[in-house]
């Protein structure tokens, strides 16, 4: 009997494969880390190979590290980090050019120019997405502009796009298949998230052939067949969705008004809005939740370029720790952070700001600071961020949650999660199954091959490990917010 499912979680700072029992038990995980490339201020990209070699590799490795499983494997679920962008030669399957990473600023002029152009609104209308380099478009435009002969390539029909789940199907597949999900679709700007098509108008507006895009299907779907020779025999590829809409659904978030926030590199958090397509009015973006059985269901989603990143970047860049996990004890040795504010805008500011020119500032510095106060600054920035998004949620939908439900790598740090709860006076809860997003991937495959007979199948699994209650006096809280905002007018000044 299948009683596994295969999730591939492809991040943007590393290539997983985890096996899931049909009751989400994490019977095995394996992980690359990638490298992220820094070819220019503002520029950042991935090898696409790597990205297709690392994902192969875990796959393998948890198939024949548990004898057995290859005939217990129900099928495979896919998810993926979301707007990263390649384009490969569809006769050679080879990349014309390195994965240019969501968080990729090197189209910020064109977006402005776009904008001053008054195309925003238009795009919003039919994408539910801003005018910003963090979608695929702009991605997809320079390549063609700026790689030697790939326009030419592209309208002769030999060129093909994709985002990450689009080129690991395709290579699974043995170049068989070149499909996405609606998810990963809707983040592409050029994808009509009300008609659910790629749009003509969009494609005249950025110049880019029809004839690159992939077919777009459901969520739960037979994607295709793995090829035999790469993971020991063929699987049904049963499921793709972008990690944040992956991590709804392993979240179980399928009523309207529930929410999930994910901290990982980014911060995301969306909310179910049900089957209304209502764009936000707070510079938030409305995108597809999922899509079932040809239904689509919306969300509202706020952004947030860097989360675990700058917990990365004080490990990495500022050597204050050797291991991220250390910044929790750090910051609990000082009350407070003494002042100090890190707005980590590394790569711009993402919702409800959106100013891709800004750059991350540590202000409010004394001769008192230390490591610990910054990077208690540095946790604390993470529920700052995460306010700014509930409160513009609040606006858009007259909806407060009255729980969060909170995923990714940060939820193991408690001053986090307790921080967050204080600045939104909103319970956290941290499920059992902590890999929601790939938990996520793996229900749309355990969907698709009749494991599961539908979503409250997946809702039935769903259960809190540990809740975090608000205990912080609605002064102090007020206070701290009001020191945030002011932080982030800083900055926003500082980069115009």
């Amino acid at each position: 009997m299948n009683h596994m499912l295969l999730a591939i979680d492809q991040g943007t700072t590393s290539s997983r494969a985890i096996l899931f029992s049909i009751d989400g038990r994490i019977i095995d995980i394996r992980q690359k880390e990638l490298t992220l490339r820094y070819p220019q201020n503002g520029w950042v990209e991935q090898d696409a190979n790597d990205i297709w070699q690392d994902c192969l590799w875990a796959a393998r490795q948890v198939i024949t590290g548990h004898p057995g499983s290859e005939k217990a494997i129900a099928g495979i679920g896919i998810t993926n980090q979301r707007e990263t962008t390649i384009v490969w030669n569809r006769h050679t399957g080879e990349p014309v050019y390195n994965a240019i990473v969501w968080q990729d600023r090197r189209t910020a002029a064109q977006c402005a120019a776009l904008k001053q152009q008054g195309h925003e609104t238009a795009i919003a209308a039919k994408t539910g997405l801003l005018l910003d380099p963090y979608f695929s478009a702009t991605k997809i435009a320079w390549i063609l502009d700026n790689v030697e002969g790939a326009r030419h390539a592209a309208k002769r029909g030999d060129l093909a796009f994709g985002t990450v789940d689009c080129f690991l199907l395709w290579k699974l597949t043995g170049g068989r298949v070149h499909a996405t999900d609606a998810t990963n679709a809707s983040r592409t700007m050029l994808f009509n998230i009300k008609t659910q098509s790629w749009d003509d108008d969009l494609l005249a507006l950025f110049n880019i052939p029809r004839g690159l895009l992939p077919d777009v299907h459901d969520n739960v779907h037979n994607f295709g067949q793995s090829a035999a020779d790469l993971l020991g025999k063929s699987y049904t590829i049963g499921g793709m969705a972008g990690d944040q809409q992956a991590a709804l659904i392993g979240q179980a978030c399928f009523e309207p008004g529930m929410v999930k926030s994910t901290y990982g590199t980014g911060c995301f958090a969306l909310m179910n809005i049900g089957r209304d397509c209502r764009l936000s009015q707070s510079r938030l973006l409305t995108t597809q939740a999922y899509r079932f059985q040809g239904q689509s269901h919306y969300a509202i989603e706020g952004s947030i370029f860097v989360a675990g990143a700058a917990i990365q970047w004080l490990r990495d860049g500022l050597c204050l720790f050797t291991q991220a996990a250390q910044s929790e004890d750090l910051a609990r040795k000082v009350a407070d952070s003494n002042g100090v504010y890190f707005v980590p805008a590394f790569t711009g500011l993402g919702a409800p700001y959106w100013n891709p020119h800004a750059r991350a500032a540590i202000l409010g510095l004394t001769r008192e600071s230390t490591a610990a106060h910054i990077t208690r600054a540095a946790l604390e920035a993470q529920a700052y961020q995460t306010r700014d998004l509930m409160d513009a949620m609040e606006a858009d939908t007259g909806t407060r949650p009255e729980i969060i439900r909170a995923d990714g790598g940060l939820v193991h740090n408690g001053f986090v999660c307790q921080f967050i709860a204080d600045m939104l006076d909103t319970p956290l809860d941290i499920p059992q199954i902590t890999e929601t997003t790939a938990w996520g991937a793996a229900c749309l495959a355990g969907l698709q091959s009749g494991i599961y007979q539908g979503l409250e199948d997946i809702t039935a699994r769903w259960q809190h490990a540990r809740r975090y209650t608000p205990t912080m006096p609605a002064d102090r809280r007020e206070q701290l917010y009001r020191g945030w905002q002011t932080a982030i007018r800083s900055v926003i000044a500082g980069n115009h």
